[in-house]
């Protein structure tokens, strides 16, 4: 009976958003402020029955109620608990209802804390955050419902996707969906300024939280996607160029460009009619990858579906709200003011370069990824384009940006000068090229162009500390004058710096790993060893294991250096029962920010095993820098300055005199 519950609170939930899309909409029109004040209700409301819908289906899960099709298809009763509950989302139907639930959810937030919005503007964006829902409701109960039935219940279920049993399933898509849909706020800002006519700095102020929100969760959800695959997988990488990676990545791309173009924009009122449609591209591009993931279209371990008809629904919707957001963009764009004019040598125009570097990467990743595709369906001639293409073009647009990055917040608002600003980042880059030559000492040798990179690493954080420096008056005034403005600095300050030297420390962390890690694959023997990164491997021989739905293989190897054993690993091969699927468990040990990665292979008929050894130096560099990206989103988000409320008409008290006469 509970099934039949949350499949009816989705269902009220449908009808809930729909009231939500249509009368707040009309009461802007009509004026009528009842209607507007509709949204609010109705939001909440739709967030607390989509909610109670998700309860009843990870219900479903935990009591492995497999009279449910979709947990007979994806659980088994011998799971652990943890990955029956991340099994909800670990497939196409619970993907999208966990879709659903955090687009509701942000619905319910922007009720929540947008009382201080003006209340035509609050209500045209719950009113087009409610037509997406509704769309994505509809699609759910016509194409992907979670709570279908199955009679007679099977006595068993199918178990989860093996690769996918994995905790950090249970942070990764969570993590990118809050990403993804975060983004449909800043969509909802920008339809419900075009409705209504007003974009000026307050807007841009009111859309830079929810945009940075939605960044950091993206930056943190292609991090978790990204570490997940290197250790998971145990193919050695951490990022290849997948069309499912860059579906995530080019929202990323186009988001960082909206914020930054949202921060001119609110300074200065500039590039308004560029950060509208930002707004607008940025979430048709994570409504693109939704396509990409759940159509079909791809194959892969991240896409769920194959079903044509959900395909064609989820390009539907594509071409709705793409197509009518920037067909009204076309109709207003006339009627909008460009905003304040600035010099080329401005913060303004550092920014500028900005936007223009970070959209043509983001449409360079997304011709590298639809040509196959759209060659495929025109001509059926099957090509690839792999990581050789990405990598030369995505590497030479970042270059100059890379460069011009620290140059930004040194630059002056409307006119800045440029010489004087390189000037103050003489010793960032002397900085760099002295932890360049450090690294070109302890490598004895590689690539030139590494300690290019790496050094362009280390210029990017210590020009951000650089700004942060100069902020704070250090050198220059008394000490305890120079931490009372450090400490007083806003927290967009930090939030920048913070996010800047994530940037450094990530392009570090992909220099070092690109150019010096080591691979050696060979067969072993127990007793044999192997040489990696300064550490001699030998293996000691196979043991059989058997875990709660699978039965494995672990290879125990032991680690020394210098002749004194400092670690062990175990790697091993896996084979889960109800699927009769492998998957490889890679054995990785850390020292300080390096790995030593191992990956077994097949057996050899003579009792040998083929055995895969990277030595990664710096590779957590990867995952800290994004970290640090994401903390410094956080911090800039807590700035008290993007708290702003809609102005208020305050009534003139007449003075008592006047008031008498």
């Amino acid at each position: 009976m509970i099934i039949e519950l949350g499949h009816y609170a989705l269902i009220l939930a449908l009808a809930t958003v729909i009231v939500q899309s249509i009368l707040p909409l009309v009461g802007t029109i009509r004026g009528d402020r009842a209607l507007m004040a509709v949204a609010p209700a109705a939001a909440l409301a739709g967030f607390l029955l989509v909610l109670f819908s998700f309860s009843v289906l990870t219900f479903a899960y935990v009591v492995s109620d497999f009279s449910v099709g979709n947990v007979w298809q994806n659980s088994h009763s011998l799971k652990p608990m943890i990955y029956k509950i991340t099994g909800v989302w670990g497939n196409h139907e619970g993907s999208m209802l966990l879709w659903l639930l955090i687009l509701v959810f942000f619905s319910a937030l922007v009720a929540t804390f947008g009382a201080n919005l003006p209340e035509r503007l609050r209500a045209n964006v719950l009113a087009v955050q409610g037509f997406i829902s509704t769309a994505f409701a509809l699609f759910i109960l016509l194409t992907s419902n979670p709570f279908l039935r199955l009679q007679p219940a099977p006595a068993e279920g199918q178990d989860l996707n093996p690769v996918l049993q994995d905790i950090g399933l249970a942070i990764h898509p969570p993590l990118l969906y809050l990403g993804y849909v975060g983004f449909s706020v800043s969509f909802s800002f920008a339809i419900a300024a075009l409705i209504d006519g007003r974009i000026d700095a307050a807007w841009a102020r009111w859309v830079r939280p929810w945009t940075l929100a939605a960044w950091s969760f993206l930056t943190a959800g292609i991090a978790m996607g990204s570490y997940w695959a290197y250790y998971e997988l145990g193919w050695g990488g951490w990022w290849f160029w997948d069309p499912v990676e860059n579906a995530s990545f080019i929202p990323w791309l186009a988001g960082t460009a909206l914020l930054h173009s949202a921060l001119v924009m609110e300074k200065r009122e500039a590039l308004k009619i560029w950060t509208v449609l930002l707004a607008i591209l940025t979430f048709s591009m994570s409504l693109l990858g939704t396509f990409l993931v759940r159509s079909g279209v791809l194959t892969s371990v991240h896409a769920f579906a194959t079903d044509p008809t959900r395909g064609v629904f989820i390009l539907a919707i594509l071409v709705f709200f793409i197509g009518g957001a920037l067909s009204l963009f076309a109709f207003r764009a006339a009627t909008l003011k460009a905003g304040g004019l600035f010099a080329p040598i401005s913060r303004e125009g550092a920014l500028v370069l900005n936007n223009l570097i970070l959209t043509t990467a983001a449409a360079t990743v997304l011709t590298g990824t639809l040509y196959p595709l759209v060659l495929e369906a025109l001509t059926g001639e099957k090509i690839s384009v792999g990581p050789p293409f990405f990598n030369l073009t995505f590497g030479l647009l970042m270059l100059p940006l890379l460069l011009a990055v620290p140059f930004g917040p040194l630059l002056a608002w409307k006119r800045g000068d440029v010489l004087a600003a390189g000037q103050r980042l003489f010793a960032a880059a002397g900085i760099g090229l002295v932890c360049a030559a450090v690294v070109l000492y302890i490598q004895n040798g590689g690539p030139v162009l590494a300690y290019f990179g790496l050094a362009i690493g280390f210029y990017m954080i210590a020009g951000a500390i650089t700004d942060l420096w100069l902020r704070a008056g250090i050198g220059k005034v008394a000490r305890n004058v120079a931490v009372r403005r450090f400490i007083g600095l806003p927290g967009s300050a930090f939030g920048t710096a913070l996010a800047h030297i994530g940037i450094g420390v990530t392009v570090i962390g992909v220099i070092a790993v690109t150019a010096f890690e080591t691979e050696h694959v060979v067969e072993m023997k127990p007793g044999m060893q192997v040489e990696a990164g300064g550490y001699t491997l030998t293996f000691d021989g196979m043991r059989r294991g058997q875990g709660p739905n699978y039965s494995e293989e672990s290879g125990h190897f032991t680690v020394a250096r210098g002749g004194v054993i400092v670690a062990d690993v175990w790697s091993s091969k896996r084979l889960y029962s109800a699927r009769r699927m492998p998957t490889t468990e890679a054995g990785i040990r850390t020292f300080g920010l390096s790995q030593l990665y191992v990956s077994l292979g097949d057996a050899m008929a003579d009792g040998g095993i083929v055995v895969r050894v990277w030595w990664k130096p710096m590779i957590l560099c990867i995952w800290i820098g994004t970290l640090i990206m994401m903390a410094g989103g956080i911090v800039s988000l807590c700035d008290r300055r993007l708290r702003v409320g809609a102005p208020q008409k305050v009534r003139k008290v007449k003075p008592a005199l006047e008031a008498a006469e």
